[in-house]
C-alpha cells in the first residue's frame, strides 16, 4: 500500500531515469511512486518537455519513447499549482524545484544539483540525492 508521502524529483532525475533505465536515478524515480506520490509543476513541465525533444536523446531512446515516457509521467504524477515564490536558490532556475515541494508540501526533493542540495532541509523538506533516497 502506497503512503501519502510526497516527492519532487529534479529534471535531471527524471531525464536520467528515462535515459538510463538501469542507473540510481531510474531506481530512486520507480521508488518515489512506490513509495507515495510525485508532484510538479507547469514550468517543470516544460522544462522536461523541452530537455526530452533534445535530438542528442535519440542515441538512448526514441523521440516518440521519450515522449510516451512524459505522458506517463504526466498521467502517474500530481500537478501542483505553485502558490508562492521562493528566491532562496543561488542558481534561480532551481527555485521552481522549491516552490512546488513547498506549495505542494513534500516530503522531500529528490536531486544531484548541488545548488539545491546545499540547502537541505529547506523549510523542513528533506534535499537528498537519488543514492541517499534509495537509502
Amino acid at each position: 500500500m502506497k503512503s501519502s508521502d510526497l516527492f519532487v524529483l529534479d529534471t535531471n532525475v527524471i531525464v536520467s531515469a528515462v535515459l538510463s533505465p538501469r542507473s540510481v536515478p531510474r531506481q530512486a524515480f520507480d521508488l518515489a511512486f512506490l513509495r507515495g506520490t510525485v508532484l510538479v509543476s507547469d514550468s517543470i513541465l516544460v522544462e522536461l518537455d523541452n530537455v526530452l525533444r533534445r535530438p542528442k536523446f535519440e542515441r538512448y531512446i526514441s523521440a516518440e519513447g521519450r515522449l510516451q515516457f512524459l505522458a506517463k509521467f504526466v498521467e502517474d504524477a500530481i500537478i501542483v499549482e505553485v502558490m508562492e515564490v521562493v528566491t532562496d536558490c543561488r542558481d534561480a532556475k532551481d527555485n521552481k524545484f522549491l516552490e512546488l515541494a513547498v506549495s505542494g508540501d513534500a516530503k522531500c526533493i529528490v536531486t544531484g544539483d548541488a545548488d539545491l542540495l546545499v540547502l537541505d532541509p529547506f523549510r523542513g523538506i528533506s534535499i537528498i540525492t537519488p543514492q541517499a533516497f534509495m537509502g
